[in-house]
């Protein structure tokens, strides 16, 4: 059983699949549903604060000598921040909601940090969207799962 839970925690992890992937497998694998969903949407939301920790260190490390990339920087925030007062947390909520490739909690919190946002309004709104997107993918998979089992 905690490999299991391992492996569905690594897999919510990674980039590329994130909670989109981690989900479906914890079901395949033949955890409980409610309990698949709480711990990948909890793993996926917190990613939030190591992703925009590496950010930070990168923004300060390197790319803060560069006076083109400060200043592209400053153009995306300038041209975001319309975006951001109209949008703000609903925006990136159905953004990071959206259970699409490169639509979730990393993409999020990178489009956060490159507009600017208040911390604490992203992280609420990347949440919301993880765990939208969450039951949609949850709603999704059982929904195949009982397909595949009247065929089967």
């Amino acid at each position: 059983m905690t490999e299991k839970i391992v492996l569905v925690l690594v897999t919510t992890c990674l980039p590329l699949s994130e909670l989109r992937g981690g989900l479906p497998l914890g079901l395949a694998l033949g955890l409980d549903p409610v309990f698949t969903l709480i711990i990948t949407v909890v793993a996926n939301s917190l990613l939030f604060f190591p992703v925009l920790l590496i950010l930070d260190l990168f923004y300060e490390r390197l790319f803060s000598r560069s006076t083109l990339f400060n200043s592209y920087l400053g153009y995306l925030r300038r041209r975001g921040k319309t975006w951001v007062d109209r949008h703000g947390v609903m925006g990136l909520t159905i953004f990071v909601a959206i259970p699409l490739p490169l639509t979730g909690a990393y993409t999020g919190t990178i489009l956060a940090w490159l507009l600017d946002m208040d911390r604490k309004r992203a992280f609420l709104s990347i949440g919301l969207g993880v765990a939208l997107a969450g039951v949609i993918v949850l709603l999704t998979a059982l929904g195949i799962v009982n397909v595949l089992k009247s065929f089967i």
